[in-house]
């Protein structure tokens, strides 16, 4: 990077394929990708982050969402990628809608993305300990992140296990997928878990202190959620559809939080759709046939 800091990425799909950046969730590196039969069937090169102080990428003390999205910026540059679209999963949702609020990737589809839940209209509904989490993280940040750097990589798979319905336990708990997560925590958490306590402590800050302005983000956005998950927003992205203008929310039925493991298809061929004119060959498009 400019600052001569390290960022760290893994790609799949054909080199010359339709480029598409992830920004993963909470606590993991960048090996841990989706869709891959997907990916090749649709023609996507799917190219995976690591934030700062997650896997190889270098800490950068007191970044914020608008850091990321200038990494993301310069990486796109750098890797000759143009302005690709971008899936943003669960914690990684905020950063990615720093990259599209700042006009970085030309569509976005957020996936079981983390809500901004210090929003005083979700405090009724948070469970209690979260709720306690918030307050902390609004109240002193500081003091958040160092709680949340007590957590290991064990510690945060029982936690988001522990949370998570069966239809998501299906997938967690299968051989590949449990074998592959449980490596990418591992990846995540390399240099220590100041990493992941930076981007739990932003995410969950004080309401409006994302920085963003949602209401200026001009390219398309798809918001995707699974109708049993209860964690990432307790709306499922309602109050976010309202303030990302044209932005087209999916709630799909029969999974929760692991839904991108579930429809990476659907998902990624809604985005190539909205990245690029309808019918330009080579860009399918087309409904999904998830419930909007």
């Amino acid at each position: 990077m400019p600052d001569g800091r390290l960022l760290g990425w893994a790609e799949w799909g054909p080199e010359d394929g339709t480029p598409v950046l992830f920004s993963p969730g909470a606590g993991t590196g960048r090996s841990l990708g989706f869709g891959a039969g997907a990916a090749g069937r649709l023609g996507v090169r799917l190219v995976s982050l690591d934030r700062p102080g997650l896997g190889a990428s270098t800490p950068a003390p007191g970044r914020t969402f608008a850091g990321f999205a200038e990494d993301v910026r310069v990486l796109a540059a750098r890797r000759g990628l143009g302005r690709p679209a971008m899936v943003g999963n669960s914690q990684g949702a905020p950063f990615a809608l720093a990259c599209a609020e700042r006009g970085v990737v030309a569509a976005l589809a957020v996936v079981s993305g983390a809500d901004e839940v210090a929003d005083p209209r979700f405090a009724a509904v948070l469970p209690k300990e979260l709720r306690h989490l918030v307050d902390t993280a609004v109240a002193d940040p500081a003091a958040a992140e160092r709680i949340f750097a007590r957590l290991t990589p064990g510690a945060l798979h029982e936690m988001i296990t522990a949370g998570s319905p069966e239809c998501d336990l299906a997938v967690y708990r299968s051989p590949a997928f449990g074998t592959a997560w449980r490596r990418a925590l591992e990846e995540g958490f390399a240099q220590g878990p100041e990493g992941y306590a930076r981007d739990t402590a932003l995410a969950m800050g004080r309401w409006s202190r994302w920085g963003l302005d949602l209401s200026a983000i001009a390219v398309p956005v798809d918001l995707w959620y699974g109708a049993e998950d209860s964690s990432h927003s307790p709306d499922r992205g309602a109050g976010l559809a309202e303030r990302i203008p044209g932005a087209v929310r999916h709630v799909v039925p029969g999974i929760g939080g692991a839904l991108l493991w579930t429809h990476a298809e659907e998902i990624l061929r809604t985005l190539l759709g909205r990245a690029e004119p309808p019918g330009r060959p080579g860009r399918p498009g087309g409904p999904t046939g998830v419930t909007p």
